[in-house]
């Protein structure tokens, strides 16, 4: 077998194995998808897609990989209000790929993600009952992440928001970020200055540091005693309503 042929095949094993949604399909429902699936490398900045433009592919993201969601602005500024990794997907799982996106979608943390053509994604929902019932279940998830999103931008202060900001992207890319002062400011809709001093807060108590373009978590206890309890909420409701095997811990929602 051709070498670039077997790589492939290694890292959608991979894919396979790494993303919390994939990790759940059984053989059956893993064929529907392996024919005309393949891993993308994305690189930081990165745009899936855009307000507007129709979804053609879903990303599934694993390894380090961070997709933000976010709203774009008339006066161009862009907030996330919601973000993924390798829990989730991106592009069409809400929508069954017959709308146009609402969201802006930007790669936040480069790395790698298995991309599925939308039309296929769609034969496979239709033919596989775990698949419909699982994407079911991800978009509960997602729109409780965006409903916590919302509850913590109007309630909690911007440090709290940031150490969740940190936690989220710990689980998803390790302990060390890349992400830029800058980018962090944006995706939590505050100056830049507000969160370098954020930043240095968190420095100064020993529970990350930093440097160019890099954050390192480096006191994770410490980081959830300052952040707030959505990172807790969010990741609580995964385990609820998907968990390991999919299914989660309540009822199917056919």
């Amino acid at each position: 077998m051709d070498i670039a042929v077997n790589d492939q095949l290694g890292r959608t094993d991979q894919a396979f194995a790494s993303n919390r949604l994939l990790s759940t399909f059984p053989a059956e429902a893993r064929a529907f998808l392996e024919p005309a699936a393949r891993v993308v490398d994305l690189d930081v900045g990165v745009i899936l897609h855009s307000s507007g433009e129709n979804i053609v592919g879903s990303y599934f993201p694993f390894g380090p990989t961070m997709i933000s969601l976010g709203i774009e602005l008339i006066d161009g500024r862009t907030i996330e209000v919601a973000s993924i990794g390798q829990e989730g997907a991106v592009g069409g799982i809400v929508s069954c790929g017959h709308a146009p996106a609402f969201a802006h979608a930007e790669v936040m943390v480069p790395g790698p993600a298995l991309r599925v053509p939308m039309h296929l994604l769609e034969e496979a929902k239709a033919s596989s009952g775990h698949i419909r019932n699982l994407f079911c279940r991800f978009s509960d998830y997602l729109l409780a992440q965006v409903m916590q999103s919302v509850a913590c931008n109007a309630y909690h202060t911007i440090e709290a928001r940031a150490a969740r900001w940190l936690l989220t992207a710990q689980d998803r890319a390790g302990s060390r970020i890349e992400l830029t002062q800058e980018v962090l400011a944006g995706l939590l809709g505050a100056q830049r200055t507000t969160v370098n001093a954020v930043v240095r807060s968190l420095q100064d108590e020993k529970l990350i540091s930093s440097r160019r373009g890099v954050i390192h978590v480096t006191d994770r206890v410490g980081l959830m005693r300052r952040s707030c309890e959505c990172y807790a909420a969010v990741e609580r409701h995964f385990g609820v309503v998907i968990g390991t095997s999919g299914n989660g811990g309540s009822a199917d929602c056919n």
